[in-house]
């Protein structure tokens, strides 16, 4: 089976529940004799062998106490009034077996009293109880028969009757629907199915397009026209998809609004598989919605208050229980989302005090991501190391995929994939260009790469962003190589997300309103249509229990691809460079450069209080605690002081460096300058040195913009907006609101209302590269 077919074919979670925890009981004592089960009703057999077996005992019993000879018919006719009609009344059972019950009681009644009369020990009365017992467990099992037939005919009716019931409802809705879209929608549509939810949240209508070339894109158009007029609650939608066959149509109307409903994450934490898929969501019907990553990114647009970070939890849990996932986080917000998955370490190693005493971290817990970033120098040396483990495992693995035949790395616990996370990653792309910071530059390009490079090889990236905007994204890398995408529609900027994600969604997503709905789509080969879901709400308690739960069960990363990462990767929790992560008693020398800034509130904050420093020898302690040398980098010579210590020293030794009077004339200056050696152009302020552009005013002027001009000049002064689109590598649409957007907040327009002739052709909306010069302009002139 090659790589291919393993990603999508689908697996029961039962045979991915390789490490069950459950054991099987055993019996306290072994025992020869089978197992009595005392609370089972008697059969044909066992109930004609009570009936003989207690007639026998009682004839014996009162033959030798004395007994009257009308007690027997007494307890018998009782037993026939008692449990031959009266039990069978109350179960509801066919008269068959009310008559034959209760001729049981008065026929073993009758042989009782007759054999104390005339002896129990006699043969005739021997064989008479003989033949009372055949009889009783021939009509036992006919009786029994012909009560399971009554019973199946019964179920039967009550089924046909049920059916009716809810054929008479569908036929209802059927004709409804069927008018409502005709109304709505102007189309002739015949309802073929009716399907009921088993939330009980909602209904799909299957429909069957008339002929004429109607498509399903006619009615999916008019969805939020459809909801409106089936008065559906608020924050309930008509999603519209395509059927399984073209001219179907399937609608999912949603009429109880389950987004509102706070579900937890479930504390199912089996193992997964990234082939096999992860659960990350819901959908309005209740039903998971599992993602697939082995070739795929994804794109997370979440606006603030939207329930983004919750979510970034939910994809980390998916990612802790898989056995065949790596997680490295980049957070260059102090690390963030990743602190709580490495508490638990913490503990275990002693460096932080548990939040619970007296339930611990255990000895031996790992941390909960493979690797956190939190600062550009640690994210470099991360997808750098991504880089280098991606040509490792192209040249050696050949041989494994040759055997697998297949152009994809056979993913499995011993070969894990790495899944890169990178919370606000997509903003880091806007500095691919950004001239006066070149570590971010730096990192933005390789984000890229990685992406571009590595999806044979099993590394992967999960992004996400406040917005969809290119100022934001950099550009159209991402969009392009992340078909999973998600928007979470509460918050600030929603529907502006939808846009930018689904440009041709027809979902009504101010209905999605409350925190961790959205709407998500996989445009991969095997991916499905947008539509709705609701995430699920984590807590930091369910942080810590699915660290914990899957300690043992986590991958470690394979040889090849250790040694190719080097000592970036054997060295990412050592105290030099995880030393920001917890409070330690006190610091420790050899301070280093690369610690997170504003970490140590971060780590108060999240963490508990540092310990109090231990008396007596402590060298043990500094030896096991983290590096925190990064709070002694305010006691390290000031720049300035030392560059100013510099230049007094040239100052007197070459008498030449003084500041010069800036508010005195140029010539009286040149007069007086001292002669010797001259040093000044160090001084000489950046409008000096040319006209050019600064890096600062370079910085501002939006990198859309840019590359527009650039496109416009070199096509000779003019473009089209959809020439223009099409070199950019973008949509017309989108294209014109992002640079209509960006020219008025200089203040410039395009003359024309924005027409432009190029050669012989028409005039149509486009670009004059000396527009886009203005902007530029105007840019770098903004203070």
């Amino acid at each position: 089976m090659t790589q291919e077919a393993m990603s999508r074919e689908p697996r029961s979670p039962k045979e991915l529940n390789l490490n069950s925890t459950k054991k099987t009981k055993t019996p306290a004592a072994s025992s020869t004799l089978p197992p009595l089960d005392w609370a089972r009703s008697h059969g044909p057999i066992t109930g004609a062998l009570s009936a003989t077996t207690g007639a026998a005992a009682a004839a014996l019993l009162g033959t030798v106490t004395g007994m009257p000879e009308g007690w027997p018919l007494l307890i018998g006719a009782a037993g026939a009034v008692g449990h031959g009609i009266g039990h069978s009344v109350r179960r509801k059972l066919t008269l068959r077996t009310a008559v034959a019950r209760a001729a049981s009681w008065l026929v073993a009644g009758g042989w009782t009293a007759w054999a104390m009369a005339h002896g129990p020990l006699s043969w005739a009365a021997a064989g008479s109880l003989a033949a009372l017992g055949v009889g009783i467990g021939a009509a036992a099992s006919h009786t029994a028969a012909w009560e399971e037939v009554a019973e199946e005919e019964r179920f039967t009716a009550e089924a046909r009757a049920a059916a009716a019931e809810m054929d008479g409802r569908r036929r209802t809705i059927a004709a409804a629907w069927q008018d409502r879209i005709k109304r709505v929608c102007g189309v002739d549509v015949k309802i073929v199915a009716v399907e009921f939810w088993e939330t009980g949240a909602g209904l799909s209508v299957e429909a069957e397009l008339p002929g004429g070339g109607v498509t399903w894109d006619r009615i999916s158009s008019r969805s939020r026209a459809l909801a409106a007029d089936a008065r559906l609650p608020l924050g309930c939608t008509v999603h519209v998809e395509e059927g399984a066959a073209q001219g179907l149509v399937v609608l999912d109307v949603m009429t109880k609004n389950i987004m509102r409903e706070e579900r937890l994450y479930p504390d199912d934490y089996s193992p997964l598989s990234i082939l096999t898929g992860i659960p990350w969501c819901l959908r309005p019907n209740g039903e998971e919605i599992r993602v697939f990553l082995r070739e795929a990114c994804a794109l997370l647009l979440g606006p603030p208050g939207s329930g983004k970070s919750t979510f970034m939890d939910v994809i980390l849990a998916g990612f802790a229980r898989c056995t065949d996932v790596l997680t490295w986080v980049i957070d260059l917000k102090q690390g963030a989302i990743g602190i709580p998955w490495v508490t638990p370490w913490l503990e275990a190693q002693g460096l932080i005090e548990p939040d619970d005493p007296d339930n611990p971290a255990p000895a031996g817990t790992r941390p909960g991501v493979d690797w956190l970033a939190a600062t550009p120098k640690e994210a470099i040396r991360l997808l750098k190391a991504a880089l280098r483990i991606n040509k490792a495992r192209q040249l050696r693995y050949q041989k494994l995929m040759r055997q697998q035949d297949t152009t994809l790395l056979p993913i499995s616990p011993e070969l894990p994939q790495i899944e890169i996370v990178i919370d606000e990653g997509a903003e880091a792309l806007a500095h691919a260009n950004n001239r006066r910071e070149p570590e971010k530059r730096e990192l933005a390009e390789l984000i890229k790469e990685v992406m571009r490079t590595t999806r044979a090889m099993g590394i992967r990236k999960v992004l996400t962003a406040v917005d969809g905007n290119l100022n934001t994204i950099g550009d159209t890398v991402v969009k392009r190589f992340s078909p999973l995408s998600l928007a979470l529609t509460s918050g600030e900027n929603s529907g502006h997300n939808v846009g930018k994600l689904f440009p041709k969604v027809r979902i009504d997503s101010n209905q999605l309103n409350e925190k961790g709905a959205g709407i998500i789509g996989d445009s991969g080969a095997n991916g499905f249509a947008p539509t709705e879901f609701k995430g699920w709400k984590s807590l930091p308690s369910m942080v810590r229990r699915v660290v914990l739960a899957t300690n043992d069960r986590r991958p470690t990363l394979d040889q090849v691809s250790a040694e190719a990462a080097g000592a970036d990767y054997r060295e990412r929790w050592s105290p030099q460079r995880a030393g920001w992560l917890a409070t330690a008693a006190e610091a420790v020398k050899n301070a280093d450069d690369d610690q997170a800034p504003g970490a140590a509130g971060t780590a108060t904050s999240v963490l508990d209080k540092p310990e109090p420093p231990p008396t007596g020898d402590d060298s043990e302690r500094r030896h096991r605690s983290l590096n925190l040398s990064y709070q002694r980098q305010g006691q390290r010579d000031d720049p300035d002081e030392l560059a100013a210590r510099f230049l007094a020293e040239i100052d007197q030794t070459y008498g030449t460096t003084e500041e010069p009077d800036r508010t005195r004339p140029t010539e009286h200056r040149d007069r007086e300058r001292p002669q010797g050696l001259n040093l000044s152009y160090s001084r000489i302020e950046p409008q000096e040195i040319s006209d050019a552009p600064d890096d600062e005013s370079e910085e501002r002027v939006p990198p859309l913009l840019q590359r527009a001009y650039d496109a416009v000049t070199a096509a000779g002064g003019r473009m089209h907006t959809a020439d223009l689109a099409e070199q950019l590598g973008l949509g017309a649409t989108e294209l014109g609101t992002e640079l209509g957007r960006i020219l008025r907040a200089v203040g410039v327009e395009r003359p024309g209302k924005g027409t432009v002739r190029v050669g012989k052709s028409e005039p149509r909306t486009g670009y004059l590269a000396e527009t886009l010069a203005e902007a530029i302009r105007r840019y770098r002139d903004a203070q």
